[in-house]
């Protein structure tokens, strides 16, 4: 076993944070999975996606990555565009990722950077540094020694005792000082980070963390940069735990944030979005399943309640489309998301 040991300290900032951030979960209503307003948990997922994009300098609007992602077109880069697309369909996997696989991290980032560099789904195979203009401010590890170094950080995560506030915070840094790919490095850092605390307490998933890093994106740097200079990341961690403290704070009930703007959903999002539907499609993913392995995934024995509730509104609303759809009743019939 590796005696990988990030360089890190505890502070009492981090346990005042912590107690705080403990607190306000405590405080949010989760009684169970669908308590979360489907609309909500949209309308925070193309924030997240908006800022993560934006904190790598994709130029597009919060109107317009919202309105690409309702199938709208827009006059854009279309690098930009590809961006939004690809990075709302890797979001769409983290349901059914492991944040402490490798493989996982390779499909997600596969996912991410699609048609976007020639290595996405695979660790770099060149160097790769980060400059401030034309100051070289952090030089990563040899790729010889990536593969390496992200697995001693997966086994170290694994075995640590830290909260999980705070040592998912070390291995965001963490994954930022291997920048393990050779692109988007930035945003699956963000990502994975949601993913382990999202491992702690559910609603991580759906929490635009992104959003407040985004506003805060000059200090995130110089943490970055400070904890490299150090070789501690303790500023760091206070840092990213302050984010998540006051992006809880914003929510007061989980369905409902400050923010929102109660009872103006369109009746169009009211329909597509009714939870069960939204679990469904949350299931399937970008795969295509057959009725049974839909089942199993959604933890459902009953095959009526599945079809009336599940099943069938999804194809009423030409959310699933079927593989065989002149055959129907077909044992080999599978589906998958309309295309």
């Amino acid at each position: 076993m590796s005696d990988y040991k990030p360089p890190f300290h505890m502070t009492d900032q981090m346990t005042s944070l912590i107690a705080e951030i403990s607190e306000h979960v405590g405080r949010i209503t989760v009684l169970q999975e669908g308590t979360i307003s489907p609309h909500l948990r949209r309308k925070n997922r193309i924030r997240t996606i908006h800022s993560s994009l934006a904190i790598e300098n994709n130029s597009l609007s919060l109107e317009q990555v919202t309105a690409i992602l309702n199938g709208k077109r827009i006059l854009g880069n279309p690098n930009e565009i590809r961006e939004v697309q690809n990075a709302y369909d890797a979001y769409e996997m983290l349901l059914h990722l492991d944040p402490l696989s490798v493989h996982d991290l390779w499909k997600a980032h596969a996912q991410m950077m699609n048609g976007l560099v020639p290595e996405s789904g695979r660790f770099r195979s060149g160097g790769v540094g980060i400059f401030k203009g034309k100051s070289l401010i952090h030089m990563a590890p040899l790729a010889a020694f990536v593969a390496e170094h992200m697995h001693n950080l997966v086994a170290w995560y694994r075995n640590s005792e830290l909260h999980p506030l705070v040592k998912s915070a070390i291995f965001h840094y963490e994954f930022e000082f291997i920048h393990p790919f050779s692109d988007g490095n930035g945003r699956m850092g963000r990502m994975w980070h949601t993913l382990l605390l999202a491992q702690w307490k559910e609603l991580f998933f759906w929490l635009p963390v992104e959003e407040l890093i985004q506003a805060r994106q000059q200090e995130y740097y110089d943490a970055l940069g400070a904890a490299d200079a150090q070789a501690d990341s303790a500023g760091f961690v206070e840092l990213l735990l302050e984010i998540i403290r006051d992006a809880l704070g914003k929510l007061t009930v989980v369905g409902r944030d400050s923010d929102q703007d109660g009872d103006q959903d369109s009746d169009q999002d009211s329909d597509q979005d009714k939870p069960a539907i939204q679990r469904l499609l949350s299931a399937l993913g970008n795969e295509t399943l057959s009725a049974a392995e839909l089942m199993k995934r959604l933890h459902l024995s009953h095959r009526p309640t599945f079809r009336k509730n599940y099943l069938h509104p999804a194809l009423e609303q030409n959310r699933i489309e079927r593989t065989l759809p002149d055959r129907p009743n077909s044992k080999n019939q599978k589906y998958r998301k309309h295309r």
